[in-house]
């Protein structure tokens, strides 16, 4: 028998969640709202901040503040929206996300992958080659156009609440859905959508998402989603274009989104490369993105530049986050080839920075890779491991929520 959670409002201002609540938006630091507010300001009174939030939310006279608008740049040139909450309101979000995130995580279809415990981008891009592998060579590559912006509040809450009935709780998630962003001193409502940015619309937008998966999988189709990026892995040319027309019924009939007509494409992957979650497949081999490579080397040419006041152990300190992060994702394609040619590079760059000119063939003599890897540089072929194995198909997730067990599918 299905149940339905009545009574969880109780649990979201507790001053035990609201505490590790804020343990959590602490450790993920973060630029302020509105308000300005900064995660030191809040730290310096956060017991009277907590009891302020404790007592206004179990006096339901709790309200969201509006969202800071920032855009940020993407890789084709246009600019993503985000919206930055308060912390306050950051605190209550991750209180809600806390309390929600158990409940709706054991729904998940095994074929979703984004911002679930436990589960990354690796896992995704694993998942479709392994698909691929094993014949599934058709792709439909889709894109939803502009999802985070599109998605609609009362399907969405619509959809919580098939799990949820605890009427405090649905309404505080319609506030922080319809609390508004700030742009530049101008308030603009936001009458669809879940603005990214906020600590709890990752979740929503899986809830929202939840269906398409189930009923794509019921149809018998391996469609693969980390969060709005989704590839459909199929054996003809056939099945592609019926998976396509099915999922374009499910999103655009029910879910009042729209598939992009001109990002969404059909493919054979042995002839044509396609991307999927910043890795580039094309015939059996795995790369970054092209985009992304040239991303990473500005950034290694910006913090190696020769004219800056600092020594070379100062620039390494800086340089290791950017190779490691960049080493660290891509390590499991086929990169061992150019993580050597990168470590080439970038050891040139240093070089060059230490002696303040173009790089000579002298220079490898002076300045050896061993003295390079002793002031502490990372090595991209060093991070090269073995590629990542998924678990198991309908492996369950069980996790403990007030000390009980939730089911799981």
């Amino acid at each position: 028998m299905k149940r339905k959670w009545y009574s969880l409002y109780d649990k979201v201002f507790a001053s035990w969640n609201l505490a590790d609540a804020w343990e959590r938006v602490r450790s993920n630091q973060g630029a302020g709202g509105i308000d300005r507010q900064s995660i030191t300001g809040f730290e310096r009174d956060r017991e009277q901040h907590l009891a302020e939030l404790h007592r206004l939310l179990k006096e339901k006279r709790y309200k969201p503040q509006p969202l800071r608008r920032v855009w940020i740049p993407k890789a084709n040139g246009e600019q993503r929206p985000l919206g930055i909450p308060t912390i306050r309101d950051r605190v209550v979000q991750q209180a809600l996300l806390n309390i929600l995130e158990p409940i709706f995580e054991p729904l998940f279809h095994n074929n979703s992958y984004g911002f679930r415990a436990n589960r990354s981008t690796h896992g995704a891009i694993s998942h479709v080659c392994r698909e691929l592998e094993a014949g599934k060579t058709w792709v439909v590559d889709i894109d939803l156009r502009k999802y985070f912006d599109t998605v609609n509040h009362e399907l969405l809450l619509d959809t919580v609440n098939e799990e949820i009935s605890d009427g405090s709780v649905l309404r505080l998630l319609r506030m922080f859905l319809e609390s508004g962003v700030m742009e530049e001193n101008i308030f603009r409502a936001t009458e669809e959508g879940t603005p990214q940015g906020g600590v709890i619309s990752p979740l929503l937008a899986n809830i929202y998402l939840n269906k398409a998966d189930w009923i794509m999988a019921s149809k018998g189709y391996e469609m693969v989603r980390y969060a709005d990026d989704m590839v459909i892995l199929c054996r003809s040319q056939q099945e592609a274009e019926e998976a396509l027309a099915e999922l374009r019924r499910i999103v655009e009939g029910r879910m009042c989104l729209q598939i992009h007509p001109e990002k969404t494409r059909i493919m054979c992957s042995t002839a044509e490369s396609f991307e999927f979650v910043g890795f580039m497949r094309h015939a059996k081999y795995l790369w970054p993105r092209l985009k992304t490579l040239e991303r990473f080397k500005e950034r290694v040419k910006l913090l190696t530049r020769r004219q800056q006041p600092r020594n070379v152990r100062e620039v390494i300190k800086q340089l290791n986050p950017t190779l490691r992060g960049f080493g660290n994702y891509y390590r499991i394609a086929n990169v061992k080839g150019l993580f050597q040619k990168l470590d080439e590079w970038t050891r040139m760059r240093l070089r060059c920075f230490v002696e303040k000119k173009r790089a000579k063939m002298p220079q490898n003599f002076r300045i050896s890779n061993d003295l390079l890897r002793s002031y502490g540089l990372v090595s991209l072929v060093d991070l090269i491991t073995e590629p990542l194995v998924l678990p198991a198909k309908g492996q369950p997730y069980r996790k403990a929520v007030y000390g009980k067990s939730v089911r799981t599918v």
